[in-house]
């Protein structure tokens, strides 16, 4: 049985790099997409505080698709540079938003929601896979270091996508 971790003690970046080595051991052997985005999700919602939302948007060749996550039920389609999924999925660059109700055209699906995360997940080919995306009911939430340990979180999953 898989145990979710948390030490409290530890620096913010110190969280991330446990949180990234128990998704390596959560998705080492499994090759299913839903299952790893699934457990994957669990994984960080439970893990990290002060979360409302956290879970994937997947690129179905025209807009992105609600996938597995946790929270409240979400938006179910989002076009390409719509919102801040979209946004990330169009620029692919990782969205940080400390407030996003500065966001133009932000896209409330929880209204609980203050601020948020959204990394593109971009295959090994350089194709879409979709965003992982990470909603707070605080504003300025994330920061520089949540940017960088989402991303290499994000960074895990796909290495087990190619696997």
């Amino acid at each position: 049985m898989f145990e979710i971790k948390t030490n409290h003690a530890t620096s913010k970046h110190e969280h991330y790099a446990d949180l990234a080595q128990q998704a390596r051991g959560l998705l080492a052997g499994e090759s299913n997409l839903v299952a790893n985005a699934a457990n994957f999700s669990a994984l960080v919602f439970h893990s990290l505080p002060d979360l409302n939302w956290c879970g994937f948007y997947l690129y179905d060749g025209t807009e992105l698709v609600v996938g597995p996550f946790q929270g409240k039920p979400a938006c179910i389609r989002i076009a390409l540079g719509k919102g801040v999924c979209g946004t990330a999925a169009q620029t692919g660059q990782t969205q940080l938003v400390r407030d996003v109700n500065a966001f133009d055209g932000h896209i409330a699906c929880d209204a609980a929601s203050q601020s948020e995360i959204v990394v593109p997940l971009v295959k090994a080919d350089g194709s879409l896979l979709g965003v992982w995306d990470v909603d707070s009911p605080v504003i300025a939430r994330f920061d520089a270091d949540d940017r960088a340990g989402m991303e290499a979180l994000c960074a895990v999953f796909m290495e087990h996508l190619a696997a």
